[in-house]
């Protein structure tokens, strides 16, 4: 089924990411080939924040083609597949914002970002990829078997091609 108000699966897909916590994410390296990692990432309505290395390999993957894929499951099998536009966040506002929502936000999701760059928001290590959702399906193994079909949100309208991209 299929539906364009994003609070139809604003619910759901929060109830299954909180879950799961860490998806696979899929990116194009810039020789075409696909490369797959996981990442942690939260969630702000139809859009998620990931905290990353500024400059790791998802930098030149993102330069070359700034779409990605996420993939949530679990042995429940619930599914979200995500298909994404992404953008590194430069603000340093805005960066600071995030990382004290991630701070904020009580654990599995939220987390201590100091972790990793322990001098906070404007260590120049840390990336903020901001990514908005251009698709994202909601599907069950128990909604399969009972013949319901995914639930598949897409934003009215054609998904995003270059307005918001990395400038790659």
């Amino acid at each position: 089924m299929r539906v364009s108000d994003f609070g139809e699966i604003e619910t759901e897909l929060s109830r299954r990411v909180e879950r799961i916590v860490w998806c696979t994410t899929a990116t194009q390296m810039p020789d075409g080939r696909l490369r797959s990692r996981i990442l942690h990432p939260i969630w702000e309505g139809p859009r998620a924040w990931v905290a990353t290395g500024r400059h790791s390999p998802k930098e030149a993957d993102l330069t070359a083609n700034h779409y990605l894929s996420l993939s949530y499951w679990d042995p429940a099998h619930e599914q979200v597949y995500a298909e994404c536009i992404s953008r590194w966040e430069e603000s340093a506002e805005e960066k600071a914002r995030v990382w004290r929502l991630f701070g904020d936000t009580p654990a599995p999701m939220g987390y201590d970002l100091g972790l990793f760059w322990p001098d906070g928001p404007s260590d120049p290590s840390y990336g903020l990829l901001e990514l908005s959702p251009w698709r994202i399906e909601l599907s069950s193994l128990a909604g399969l078997i009972a013949g319901r079909p995914s639930l598949v949100w897409q934003p009215a309208g054609d998904p995003p091609l270059n307005a918001r991209a990395n400038g790659g």
